[in-house]
């Protein structure tokens, strides 16, 4: 491994600073201005950028105003090698209240760089950037290729990022690692199955209720079985570590007309988190014949509609060629144990294993993801980690492109 990234660090940490900088909030999901941003900055580095412009109609059917991925390919030795996809987001939810650093500002204080996205995952934009550059700076006994995916939606599922790379067959890479934390390299993760509820009646005088069919009443049933569904889903442990049980969380209701009016109509959104061992597809099938049963009455008709499924990330053959080295160079860099786990939430690193390529997260950060304040107020990023993620990266793709 070289000394590039000693001597080259403070041009690092300058390239998170710019990219925190450049406000991403998804939503809105107006993040093309970050990608051009992103791109002439990563040309300013002596890279050849590649700039995927989404088209509108796809973006907006997915909620966002506009996203244009960015593709970085690095060819090394004869390029019969591996070809590896490292793949960083870069919108963010957007910053909330209670900072005391500006959320845009990339303050440097304490060794830590604070802003949002910082941790996730503005800070792999720079590990997988300097990585390959010194790749790039020391390319001897090199063979194969490296590609830097940087894309604009992870925050509403990767659908017009990682899975539109796919599809569109701009990419179709041996192995991929996706952004993560330092501390441990995760295998497999969650998925989630949203569902919109809408319970109708029909509105009435509330002097003369039964005249009428009450939304709201209907709609307790349901809530009532959703809850009990709760209580039974935390009877089932996954098997991979770091998961627990299935999750189940009502996080909107709206309705009702006035105070004195029967409420005709009832809207609610649920999140269910799914465990590696569930089918995401059975799950919602599963889920919405219990609200319809649930809400079954006279003058009542229940809709249920699918608002966003993601199928959880597992592992799969190969991803052990990837966890060897980052858990032996990461052991080395961090002098602590690393661990290979599964972590709750979801991400749009489950679209590379979707396709049947070995993926895994691993990138700069803490330990976990509330120390990091990731999606929280002062989210930042120690400068200790980002470099010892960045040579973690640079010495595994060193492995794995071995020419030997």
């Amino acid at each position: 491994m070289s000394d590039f990234i000693e001597k080259n660090f403070a041009r690092e940490v300058d390239l998170l600073k710019a990219m925190v900088r450049v406000p991403s909030d998804n939503p809105p999901g107006d993040c093309a201005r970050h990608g051009e941003a992103a791109a002439e900055y990563y040309e300013q580095l002596g890279f050849t950028v590649e700039r995927h412009k989404v088209p509108d109609a796809l973006v907006q059917q997915y909620g966002m105003v506009s996203v244009t991925n960015l593709v970085i390919r690095e060819r090394f030795g004869s390029g019969k090698g591996p070809v590896i996809a490292l793949n960083a987001h870069g919108d963010v939810v957007p910053p909330g209240q209670g900072w005391h650093h500006g959320p845009y500002g990339a303050e440097e204080k304490g060794g830590a760089i604070y802003g949002r996205g910082a941790a996730v995952s503005k800070s792999d934009f720079s590990t997988y950037g300097f990585a390959l550059l010194a790749l790039k700076d020391n390319p001897a006994g090199l063979d194969g290729t490296v590609e830097l995916h940087i894309t604009y939606d992870e925050e509403v599922g990767g659908y017009v990022g990682p899975k539109w790379l796919l599809d569109q067959k701009i990419t179709a890479p041996d192995y991929a690692i996706s952004a993560g934390f330092s501390y441990a390299v995760v295998t497999a993760h969650c998925g989630v199955v949203h569902i919109e509820v809408t319970v109708h009646g029909k509105q009435a005088h509330a002097a003369m209720p039964d005249s009428g069919a009450d939304a709201l009443e209907a709609a307790t049933k349901v809530l009532a079985a959703l809850y009990g569904e709760r209580r039974r889903l935390k009877k089932i442990k996954s098997k991979s570590k770091g998961i627990g049980s299935p999750q189940l969380t009502v996080g909107l209701i709206s309705g009702g007309i006035n105070t004195n009016v029967v409420p005709d109509k009832i809207v609610m959104r649920l999140d269910r988190r799914l465990i590696p061992e569930e089918n995401g597809r059975k799950v919602e099938r599963d889920l919405m014949a219990l609200i319809k049963r649930a809400g079954k009455a006279k003058g009542i008709r229940v809709e249920a509609e699918r608002i966003i499924l993601a199928e959880p990330l597992k592992p799969i053959a190969g991803v052990e060629t990837l966890v060897e080295p980052l858990t032996r160079h990461g052991r080395r860099e961090l002098k602590t144990r690393i661990d290979v786990k599964a972590v709750p939430l979801f991400t749009d690193a489950r679209h590379y294993s979707g396709a049947g390529i070995p993926t895994v997260l691993y990138g700069a950060g803490p330990r976990t993801i509330l120390d990091a304040n990731a999606h929280r107020a002062d989210e930042h990023v120690k400068l200790s980690d980002l470099k010892a993620a960045t040579k973690v990266i640079e010495a595994t793709l060193r492995d794995l492109l071995a020419s030997e």
